[in-house]
């Protein structure tokens, strides 16, 4: 069964069929987000659609069809298989990583013990995000990224939907297995919500290289301590920094000798300048290379790059 197939056989009978319907390209589509009694709804090609029942596309609310409580329960059941106490783990922290990679965001009611989430009832809200893997992507920016054999830290910074999390992906694949003028190197991942390596049942749906290996649903600062006290990595990567925690782990890395790359929500530099916890990267010039990223030239398209003075490379 294909990636497409697999994940059309998720969704309720009913879903199933419009959702088949739909005439897409499947590398394009990026969401699709279930709410009760509200429009079916998708993300495709970084564009907002709502769906008909006959599968159309529209961007206004005229014949839309509108998701059902049963659809919503029958939809839990196909990714649970029938049986969502089993992920409970997983529901707790807001998502359910199923075949293929793709996550599913859980929202409803919370329930609360102990000062912490015990688990999410009366589910009513789905977002699947797709996982879509571009082998290539990266190529272009590795040679910036090397320099001489030394993986330079890296921060990718981008605003939503730009393919940070899928340049990273492919940066950490291409160093993990070598080229033919750069040797591969152990990286080690730390994947907080299962969208680098996208891991199902402990094994990544995504190839991350053969010499990588993966703390999956890991809190980013615990996960990199992790990594360097016990797997050796040459190469720590994580997605989406921003607490001050992650700050001080990063420089935990760097202080061990190990190369960082890391993504950052943002449109530029000083975007990050300008947030009071993530200043002090710049400032202190704890990264040697900035790429920026935005949507102008598809996913992972790059705007500039810069090295750890602002200088453009």
């Amino acid at each position: 069964m294909d990636k497409e197939q697999e994940l059309w056989k998720v969704f309720s009978v009913r879903l199933r069929k419009i959702l088949m319907s739909m005439n897409i390209e499947f590398e394009r589509l990026q969401e699709i987000r279930l709410r009760v009694w509200e429009p079916l709804l998708i993300i495709y090609d970084n564009r907002e659609f709502f769906v008909g029942e006959d599968g159309k596309l529209s961007t206004c609310m005229n014949e839309i069809y509108t998701v059902t409580p049963e659809d919503i329960r029958n939809t839990l059941d196909f990714i649970s298989r029938y049986s969502l106490y089993a992920y409970e783990d997983e529901i707790r922290q807001g998502f359910i990583t199923i075949q293929g990679g793709h996550r599913v965001g859980i929202a409803g009611k919370v329930v609360m013990e102990d000062g912490g989430i015990k688990t999410i009832r009366h589910i009513a809200f789905l977002n699947i995000r797709l996982s879509h893997q571009v082998k290539g992507c990266g190529i272009e920016l590795l040679p910036l990224v090397v320099n001489e054999g030394e993986v330079k830290h890296t921060l990718i910074i981008s605003p939503p939907r730009c393919g940070k999390t899928t340049l990273l992906r492919d940066l950490i694949r291409l160093l993990s297995d070598g080229t033919q003028t750069q040797p591969g190197v152990t990286v080690g991942v730390v994947d907080e919500r299962s969208e680098i390596g996208a891991c199902y049942q402990g094994i990544p749906q995504n190839d991350l290289g053969k010499r990588t290996d993966i703390l999956d649903c890991c809190p980013k600062a615990y996960g990199m301590l992790m990594l360097i006290r016990s797997m050796s990595p040459v190469v720590v990567a994580v997605d989406e920094i921003g607490s001050r925690e992650d700050i001080e782990a990063i420089e935990y890395v760097i202080n061990a000798g190990c190369s960082i790359l890391a993504t950052v929500h943002g449109n530029s530099i000083e975007d990050i300048r300008n947030k009071p916890v993530l200043r002090k990267l710049v400032e202190e010039r704890i990264f040697e290379r900035y790429v920026v990223l935005n949507n102008k030239g598809g996913i992972g398209h790059i705007e500039r790059i810069f090295d750890a003075q602002g200088n453009s490379l």
